[in-house]
């Protein structure tokens, strides 16, 4: 037999996965203790693992390892990141709290700068560029595709990407004896924009609904693979 075969700890890992898979399915006649029980293993389960990633990763070659074994100025280098750290420490406490306010601004500004960075020179720009080439006749040329067909695809995304940004446009002005409105090609553009976003989130559902049912998929053939030495004596 396949699991006579096993080593202990692989045995063990197996019924335990094939337990859990269980626990989660049974999600399927509603909430319940199972499903709440599986959910907190996992949880609990990244976050350790996200701590000891941090640990290892980060706050130990990055922190300590320098302030105990590094020279004179890589300690003083460490020493502003560990000042911050033991600042953030006294977020735990409701009256020591506000000491740990400035390390929590730091560490928003930092990561909003990054964020704001990253969206700039890595979607905006590149999107930007690419949507401008769109419409690079000598581009098209040298593709061998069908000029019009590339053309039409062209026009298609810019009116999708312009569209999309109108209707997040909120400017409106006071009519009179009326609540405020935008113009009305704003309202035809934006309207157009609201298709495309819409057309937008359904492909993104159906990507999100297509990975969840390979993992389903996936799942259920390791029930099987499980379950069936155990009927077949294979």
């Amino acid at each position: 037999m396949i699991l006579a075969e096993m080593s202990v700890p692989d045995l063990v890992g197996t019924l335990l996965g094939f337990f859990l898979t269980l626990m989660v399915f049974s999600y399927v006649f509603g909430d319940n203790a199972l499903f709440r029980a599986t959910l907190h293993l996992f949880i609990g389960a990244a976050a350790g693992y996200a701590v000891m990633v941090a640990w290892y990763n980060v706050t130990w070659p990055q922190l300590f390892l320098p302030l105990i074994f590094g020279s004179q100025s890589e300690r003083w280098y460490v020493l502003f990141p560990l000042i911050l750290s033991g600042m953030i420490l006294f977020k735990i406490s409701p009256h020591l709290s506000k000491i740990g306010s400035p390390a929590v601004a730091y560490l928003v500004g930092i990561g909003a700068a990054v964020a704001i960075g990253g969206a700039v020179l890595g979607t905006i720009f590149p999107q930007t560029l690419a949507t401008i080439n769109l419409l690079d006749l000598n581009a098209i040329q040298q593709s061998g595709e069908s000029a019009l067909l590339l053309l039409v695809q062209g026009l298609l995304i810019i009116l999708g990407t312009v569209t999309t940004l109108i209707y997040f446009h909120f400017g409106a002005r006071q009519r009179l004896g009326g609540a405020p409105r935008r113009p009305e090609w704003v309202e035809v553009l934006a309207l157009i924009g609201q298709v495309f976003i819409a057309i937008t989130l359904g492909v993104v559902f159906a990507g999100v609904f297509t990975a969840s049912l390979t993992a389903m998929i996936e799942r259920i053939n390791y029930i099987g693979d499980f379950l069936l030495p155990l009927f077949t004596g294979q």
